[in-house]
């Protein structure tokens, strides 16, 4: 609206970026957060949404940039620390020991803008506690703006939902990558307690495979499929599984759904070939 303050535009488009990261556009997150924050420089919650699409899009030192300046605004924020020790971890493995020569600048947060915060969601009903714009240099009773962003107070409790899911999912990745399938479905299974996705899924169906678990792995690639219909992973995988369990027409039927979507995936190719022999 032409009559909002810049506080209540920044706090809907930060809001608005939430959904963006939710929904994995991450592009879309990174330039809604962008605008929030040349609004009211230094929001908490602008900075870790872009610092988080960042990540996901692999721009490992703007993301590392974003959570140390979040850090500034409050050395308490858990998300913003993990944050920087996962990109440390990244720049490190992409960039090498001199990794920090090539990070841009970050930007010193004044006095004004650094305050302790807190999800409002996580106080007791009725805690007195401060505006959730807080971390913008908002100290006062701003009344519309506090209106503006109470209904976002669920929604910081499903975005920091969705940054612990995100984590865990990542931790799952790292016992994959170590040949640790078991500890991988673990985490990949709290992970799926806090957000339903797809990768998640077919992520841990990949490890019932290895496990040769092709009950659970079929399971999975459904649920999969229920959020992605033409997942190329999850019928790929449940075809495999299908097979194992014996059931060819339906491992068929998967990876002819898979070959609409990519007629040329090699595997797919060379699977219904098997199955056709069978």
């Amino acid at each position: 609206a032409g009559d909002a303050t810049a506080e209540e535009r920044s706090v809907l488009l930060a809001n608005r970026a939430a959904c963006h990261l939710k929904d994995g556009a991450c592009s879309l997150c990174v330039a809604d957060c962008t605008s929030a924050l040349e609004l009211v420089p230094f929001g908490i919650k602008p900075l870790l949404r872009r610092a988080a699409a960042y990540e996901a899009l692999e721009r490992y030192s703007l993301a590392y940039v974003d959570y140390k300046t979040a850090l500034q605004v409050d050395c308490s924020v858990q998300a913003a620390h993990d944050g920087v020790n996962r990109m440390t971890k990244a720049l490190l493995e992409k960039d090498g020991v001199n990794w920090r020569q090539k990070l841009p600048p970050i930007p010193t947060v004044p006095v004004a803008a650094q305050t302790r915060w807190s999800i409002p969601s996580a106080q007791a009903p009725g805690a007195n506690t401060p505006p959730a714009t807080a971390p913008q240099g908002e100290r006062g009773g701003n009344e519309p703006l506090g209106r503006a962003e109470s209904p976002a107070a669920p929604q910081d409790k499903n975005a920091a939902g969705m940054e612990r899911a995100r984590m865990l999912k990542e931790e799952g990745n790292e016992f994959v990558k170590k040949g640790n399938h078991k500890k991988a479905i673990e985490k990949y299974s709290e992970s799926l307690k806090l957000s339903k996705e797809c990768a998640t899924y077919t992520n841990r169906a990949l490890c019932y495979l290895t496990l040769k678990q092709y009950k659970e792995a079929a399971q999975d690639c459904t649920e999969a499929l229920k959020l992605d219909p033409k997942n190329v992973k999850a019928l790929y995988r449940r075809a495999q599984a299908l097979k194992e369990l014996k059931d060819y027409k339906s491992s068929i039927a998967d990876i002819k759904s898979l070959l609409k979507t990519e007629p040329k995936n090699t595997a797919a190719l060379k699977l219904l070939q098997e199955l056709n022999r069978a």
